[in-house]
This record gives C-alpha cells, sequence and structure tokens, in this order.
C-alpha cells in the first residue's frame, strides 16, 4: 500500500510538470559577473514567483504557454521580457546597475519580498554597511547588525552581539558556509570581515529555515565576493589605524576569476617611537581573504575560498641582568571547497568541504640575574572539519524543495597551561592538562519545502535532524520548523513562525564583552546540550514599488539546559571546566521589533525600536531565583541615515539609544573576624543583575567626498564618533572615600569621547 501510495504521489508530481514549463539560469552583474543573491523573479498577477539562491541560479516553472517574466533587484534596472513557453528555457540575465538618472523608474518587481514566508530575517548590502559612519575609518559589518532591531551590543566599542535575549555563543556566523568562532579584532572593537571582500549579509533571528542549525539564537549568513569576472579591479583604503587592498579580475576572462583582499593595522609601528629603548611593545591585527571561482560549463563550478586573521599584543622589558616578557595570540582560519553542480533545470546541488579553526594562547616569560627562568604558557583551540551536500529541487511550480546532510569532526582543546623553569640548576618542564581533547562527531540532515498553496497563503515547513556522538554519549534531536504567510494584498503579509532549535557547543565567558579568553567546550555526558523554542507572529508592508518596508514583529522564546561559570570561577582555573560551571539554566525572552526602512532613492536608511525582556535562571545563582540577563534592554532604539547630494557628496549618520545595561550594585560593607582573629572586609551586593547602568545613547555623523580621476575614483570619508561627546559607562567600581567612616562613593568609567577620523579610499 506505501510503495502504491508513492508511486501515485510520483505520477501526481509528474503529471504537473508536464503541464508546465521550466525557466532556470543565472543572474548576474552586467559589469562585474558577480552572481546576485536573492533576487525577485516574477510572473506579474499570478502566484508563479521565485529568488536566486546564494549562488545566483533560479528555477521557475509556468503554468501557461505565455508569460511576461520580471526580474527585480534593489539598485539594479529592473528586467522584463515576453516569453513563448512550449519547452523547457535557459536564461541567463545580466542586470544593470541603476543610475542616479534611474532614480524616477518605477520598480515594481519587489512584490516577492513582501510575499516570502520567511520572516525575522533582513538583508543588508554592502553599500547599507558602507553608508553607515566608521569608527576610526573601518567600516564594520557588525556594527553595522547591532543597529538592527531585535540586536544588541555587547557594549561600548565591541563586536559581540546579542539576539533576541540570548548569548553571543548562541548565533552562527558562517562566512561562505564556515563557521567562524571569534569574529573579534582589536578584543572586540572591531569584527574580523573585511567588508571590502563581502558580497552579501543576511541576518535570520527566528523561523529558522531547516537548512541551519546548531545554534539558538540567530544565523549571520556572509558571502565572499567571487571575483571580477570582466576586468583587473582593485579598491582600498589608508585610515588612522590600519590599512587595506583589495585586487580582483579574471584569470580566463567569464571562465575563471579570483579576489584577495588584506588588512593590516600600525598601531604597533606608530608606538614605537614613544616607547623607552629598553622596552618593545606592540598590538597588531591583520586578516586575509581570498577567493577563486572557476565556471567549467553552465552545469558545474568550483569555488575555492580562504580566510585567516590573527591578533596579537607583546610586551618586552629588558634591563640589566634579565627580562620580563608577555604575549597574548588569538585568530582564526577558515576555508571551503565547493562544487555546484546542475543536474537539470529543476535540480541543484551543492558539495562542500570546510575547515575552520580558532585558537588563542597566552604567554609569559621572566628571567633575572641570580633568580631562575620562569615561562609559563596557556592555550586553547577548536578546529573543524566538515562534508555538506545540499539540494534544491523545483518539481512543480508551487513547491520548490532543499534537503540535505552534513557531518562536522570537532576537535576541542578547552585548555593547557604549561610550565618551564629552573630550580637549582635542573631545568623543570612540567604540562598541566586542564581538560583532555575531547573529539565529537556532527551530523545533520534535513528537509524544507517552501509551498505555495495558493495566491493568499504560502507555507515554509520542515525539520532538522542532528546526531551529535562523543566517546561517551550520544544526543540526538529532532527539531521541527515552520513559517507561514498570509497576503492581504500584493504589499501586505501577515507572517507567523515557531523554530525548535539545539546547540551543542557552549562558549564560557568571564564577561559580556567577548575576550579572546572565552573557552568553546563540547557537550559532554554530564552537560547536555542547549535546547531553544521560539514563535514569533509579524507584519510586513512594503510602499510604493518597495521604496518603503514597514515590519512589525512579536516573539517569545524559551531557552533550556544553559551553562555559565560559577560565582569567582575562571577559564585558568586547574579543576578542569566542567567543575567550574553552573548548568541546566534556563532562560527566557519575548518583545517586540518595530523596523521602517527606506530603500530607494537620495535619502535610505531606517528606523528601529526594539521593547524586550530577557530573564535567566540557575539553581545555585542569585538562590535559584530568576534575575535579569547581563543584556536585559528594556528600550533600544536606532535611526540610520544617509543621503547623498550628488554623485561627488553624501553624508550619513547613526543615532542609538538603549537602557542601561543590569548589573550586581555593593550596597554595603562589614568586617568580618576570621578563626585567627584577621579582620575582613566583606562586600555585601544586591540581587543579581537587580540595579541598571545609565542609559546609552550616541550620535555619529560621516561625509564621503568623492572625485573621479583619469586612474579610477578616490573618497577623502570624514567621520565623528560620540559627536555630542556622550560619557557612556562602561563598567562601574566602587571607591572609599573616607577610611574613617568607611564611607564609599561609585564611580563610572567611559571608554571614547568624540573621536574625529579620517581615511582615503580609492579604487581602480
Amino acid at each position: 500500500m506505501k510503495k502504491l501510495s508513492f508511486a501515485l504521489f510520483l505520477f501526481c508530481f509528474s503529471g504537473l510538470a508536464l503541464a508546465q514549463n521550466t525557466v532556470s539560469g543565472y543572474i548576474t552583474d552586467a559589469s562585474t559577473g558577480e552572481s546576485l543573491i536573492g533576487v525577485n523573479i516574477f510572473v506579474p498577477g499570478s502566484s508563479y514567483g521565485t529568488t536566486t539562491n546564494t549562488y545566483g541560479f533560479y528555477s521557475l516553472n509556468i503554468g501557461h504557454k505565455t508569460a511576461e517574466l520580471v526580474v527585480s533587484y534593489i539598485g539594479y534596472q529592473t528586467y522584463s521580457k515576453n516569453l513563448v513557453l512550449d519547452k523547457n528555457l535557459e536564461l541567463d540575465i545580466e542586470l544593470q546597475e541603476a543610475s542616479t538618472e534611474l532614480n524616477a523608474v518605477e520598480i515594481t518587481a519587489d512584490e516577492i519580498q513582501s510575499r516570502s514566508p520567511q520572516m525575522s530575517s533582513i538583508n543588508l548590502s554592502i553599500k547599507d554597511i558602507k553608508s553607515v559612519p566608521a569608527f576610526l575609518g573601518e567600516v564594520d559589518i557588525i556594527k553595522t547588525i547591532q543597529l538592527l532591531p531585535g540586536v544588541q551590543s555587547g557594549g561600548e566599542g565591541t563586536t559581540g552581539f546579542y539576539v533576541r535575549g540570548g548569548s553571543p555563543d548562541q548565533n552562527l556566523i558562517l562566512l561562505d558556509g564556515v563557521p567562524v568562532y571569534n569574529a573579534s579584532h582589536l578584543f572586540g572593537f572591531f569584527s574580523v570581515f573585511n567588508a571590502d571582500a563581502i558580497k552579501n549579509v543576511q541576518l535570520t533571528k527566528g523561523g529558522f529555515p531547516a537548512r541551519y542549525g546548531g545554534r539558538l539564537s540567530s544565523v549571520l549568513d556572509i558571502s565572499l565576493k567571487e571575483g571580477n569576472m570582466k576586468e583587473f579591479h582593485g579598491e582600498g583604503s589608508v585610515g588612522l589605524i590600519s590599512s587595506k587592498l583589495t585586487l580582483e579580475g579574471p584569470i580566463w576572462k567569464d571562465k575563471t576569476s579570483y579576489i584577495i583582499s588584506g588588512r593590516r593595522t600600525y598601531i604597533d609601528v606608530l608606538s614605537q617611537p614613544f616607547l623607552p629603548a629598553d622596552t618593545k611593545a606592540g598590538y597588531f591585527f591583520g586578516d586575509l581573504n581570498a577567493k577563486v571561482n572557476h565556471i567549467f560549463s553552465r552545469k558545474d563550478r568550483l569555488f575555492l575560498s580562504y580566510y585567516g586573521g590573527i591578533d596579537k599584543f607583546y610586551n618586552k622589558d629588558t634591563y640589566s641582568g634579565g627580562y620580563d616578557e608577555a604575549a597574548l595570540q588569538w585568530g582564526n582560519n577558515t576555508g571551503a571547497l565547493r562544487w555546484n553542480h546542475l543536474y537539470n533545470d529543476k535540480l541543484f546541488s551543492n558539495l562542500t568541504a570546510t575547515y575552520s579553526q580558532y585558537e588563542f594562547s597566552i604567554g609569559g616569560e621572566s628571567k633575572q640575574d641570580g633568580f631562575d627562568l620562569e615561562k609559563q604558557e596557556y592555550f586553547s583551540r577548536i578546529r573543524d572539519y566538515g562534508l555538506r551536500l545540499d539540494y534544491e529541487y523545483s518539481p512543480v511550480s508551487d513547491h520548490n524543495i532543499k534537503f540535505g546532510a552534513s557531518y562536522t569532526h570537532h576537535i576541542f582543546k578547552p585548555g593547557v597551561f604549561q610550565f618551564q623553569g629552573e630550580e637549582d640548576g635542573v631545568n623543570v618542564d612540567s604540562v598541566l592538562n586542564l581538560s583532555e581533547n575531547t573529539l565529537s562527531h556532527d551530523s545533520y540532515l534535513y528537509i524544507e519545502d517552501d509551498w505555495t498553496i495558493n495566491n493568499k497563503w504560502r507555507i515554509n515547513a520542515g525539520a532538522h535532524f542532528s546526531i551529535y556522538n562523543l566517546k561517551d554519549q550520544t544526543y540526538t534531536s529532532i527539531q521541527p520548523r515552520v513559517s507561514a504567510r498570509y497576503l492581504i494584498d500584493d504589499e501586505w503579509s501577515l507572517k507567523g513562525s515557531f523554530a525548535s532549535m539545539t546547540q551543542f557547543i557552549h562558549l564560557l565567558s568571564n564577561s559580556g564583552i567577548g575576550l579572546p579568553t572565552d573557552l568553546w567546550v563540547s557537550s559532554t555526558a554530564n552537560v547536555a546540550p542547549s535546547n531553544s523554542h521560539q514563535v514569533a507572529l509579524g507584519s510586513t508592508r512594503n510602499f510604493q514599488g518597495n521604496t518603503w518596508e514597514l515590519s512589525v514583529e512579536a516573539y517569545y522564546k524559551t531557552m533550556d539546559n544553559l551553562i555559565e561559570y560559577k560565582e569567582g570561577a575562571s577559564f585558568i582555573s586547574g579543576s578542569g571546566w566542567e567543575n567550574n560551571i553552573e548548568k541546566n539554566g534556563k532562560g527566557e525572552a519575548y518583545g517586540a521589533e518595530f523596523l521602517i526602512r527606506k530603500n530607494k532613492g537620495k535619502t535610505t536608511g531606517w528606523i528601529g525600536y526594539t521593547l524586550a525582556w530577557t530573564n535567566r535562571q540557575f539553581d545555585n545563582l542569585n538562590f535559584g531565583e530568576t534575575f535579569a540577563y547581563k543584556y536585559d534592554r528594556r528600550h533600544d532604539i536606532s535611526v540610520v541615515l544617509s543621503h547623498k547630494f550628488t554623485d561627488k557628496f553624501d553624508i550619513g549618520l547613526t543615532w542609538v539609544y538603549g537602557t542601561g545595561v543590569a548589573f550586581t550594585a555593593p550596597i554595603s560593607k562589614f568586617n568580618v573576624i576570621g578563626n585567627d582573629d584577621n579582620v575582613q572586609q566583606v562586600t555585601h551586593y544586591t540581587e543579581r543583575n537587580g540595579e541598571r547602568l545609565p542609559a546609552y545613547h550616541r550620535l555619529d555623523l560621516g561625509m564621503n567626498f568623492h572625485k573621479e580621476t583619469s586612474w579610477g575614483k578616490r573618497t577623502f570619508n570624514i567621520s565623528v564618533y560620540n559627536a555630542y561627546n556622550r560619557q557612556n559607562p562602561y563598567f562601574l567600581y566602587v571607591q572609599n572615600q573616607d577610611f574613617s567612616t568607611n564611607k564609599s562613593v561609585v564611580k563610572q568609567v567611559s571608554l571614547f569621547p568624540i573621536i574625529p577620523s579620517i581615511s582615503y579610499i580609492f579604487s581602480f
């Protein structure tokens, strides 16, 4: 009976497919040959529509003999063509960028965006990101992400971000499909992503498609440029603290392209002349992106991409008879080898081999005349090897099916402390393994179906099945996902979603600013994976051909099996990380988000507002009572605007406001006499995170002066960070003022005053 039903199912699909013809192909930028992601392709007045995937491919089944095909993408001229569909059609399309003279052209094709069942997701173009005023001249992707509703920053100057009550490790950050475990340079002030090498950024906060897994709160999917297929091109910049250069072009025109982009700071070089002669100290970070793209045929393409980054702080003081030396270093390395294959006009596949590594080390060495040599080092590492196979199948116009499988081999090295020294002329060399290497096998299967039921209803439903295996433990998880859209009219829709997520790896952090000493650890037999369940309801409306976009969403999320350091514990404790954590924690987050966005015209940008609550509960923290999470912020407002006066001059501004961060405040001190009659001073605190820092707000400004030259284009950027010099709190501390009365005052530490910067940007 089951075989008969399956055969009948295939027969029905086959019959529908015979009644339809397929239009498929790749959509690229006409000037560069770069594939375009998320381009809208549809037939006006019908339910036939789709978008391009990550590699610019689309497949659309149309049940009419003739049809008008419309292709639309923000920033590009709209393309339309009348088709005669007496057979399947291969149609590759090159889109032309829209010029300033085309602002008056009415673009109505972006209705597909409102018709999508996907919610809690937003795309940012590099143009959007580069329009935001830069901190010290460095355009930063994650700082732009922090300006979106539902996303909060980890604090002043940091690149950590918190999505709908989640912690930083609950964000899956993908660079060309490869996980990045630490996205910070300069102790969190900048991210590792060089905007000149990036093509597209998509943030998903809820309603996760089944193809994503392994994190609880968000997916940040970043795609690298593929390189110019048409001609050689370069761009770069020189700023106050760093410079960068990007080169791209064809190796074989229209067949093979490359891109290479490098960046390095020179803080260490600039500071060295001001240091004493017997001191050598400095800090720098650098990174390199590279990618090669080759088209074997219309059906086969190969991509090879690489990212490497490093941060290093060092200090060495030399004096008569000895020296003191210290160093801190951390960095990421990722790589991906990807093969795209088009089986036919309905079936597309993507096979990817991945590598990712994050490592940090802290070390010190000391030698003094007459004393012994001492050397210490602490380091931690996570390394991944992965293989993933993804399929996209469009059997009929009403169904677009994605399915696939993935395997990742994790190698965790949570911490090793090494000691070398001399005692009475005898060399001593010891290694203390704070935690043994942990090997795990992380696999998943998924399937999702984007189903257009009728002109009003569209659903994306699927399931993500995970298996996580260690030496002595195996965890399994089935995570259902569903998103639905009801279309009120062509530009107004109602949406809802439910998503279940499971996370098998955790980040142990002593602070909320994402220091490189934070430890990535695996679920074990004693530490269960974390889980979340999230529901969301919302509405999206586009106005004036998607010139304006308005969205409203409400969400509710629960989290289980959270972990956190015990009070007073740290990464350098010698008892092993499992003995230093509180586990089985619970979390709750709920709120509402509002976004109004202007996508086209001389003035673009958005205004976002978030109303949110987020709580945590651990049996052994705060006496078992629920407490506000550190980044429980009731109100968050962001205003992002850019205006183009002429082709030679444009400006940008951002203004942000956020309720003060929750913290635990000291309320009294008293003396305690111990058993040895020693008097110790004890501080009494309020409930955990029971108080709040003052509200945070800041205005940033930026101006760009452009000039065309005989060799290309140059731009002078002038930016002002914290334009009205707001003294925002970084943290508070208690200082004794009167020792006779033991009275104390609370003082505030602020990091950044008003900071102007200038940078020179060029392209050729």
